[in-house]
């Protein structure tokens, strides 16, 4: 499984989206600043994920995702 996901930067209040094969690791990484993107942007929260059967999928969507440049929104 695979997983797509958006944080949202509270030093920043900026978007990064990404996709992952485990989701808590991830979050660690970013949080922990070993993601390059990511590290003068902490502390991060994840606010949306969306769940793939395969890495294609995954990384089809979180290219749809960040096409929209922030029109992206977030379902309830």
């Amino acid at each position: 499984m695979y997983t797509v996901y958006i944080l949202l930067s509270q030093k920043d209040n900026k978007r990064y989206t990404g996709y992952t094969h485990n989701i808590d690791h991830r979050i660690c990484q970013h949080n922990s600043g070993k993601v390059t993107s990511t590290k003068n942007r902490r502390p991060l929260k994840l606010i949306y994920t969306e769940t793939f059967e395969n890495k294609s999928d995954a990384m089809k969507r979180e290219r749809e995702i960040k096409n929209k440049k922030g029109k992206f929104n977030i379902p309830d």
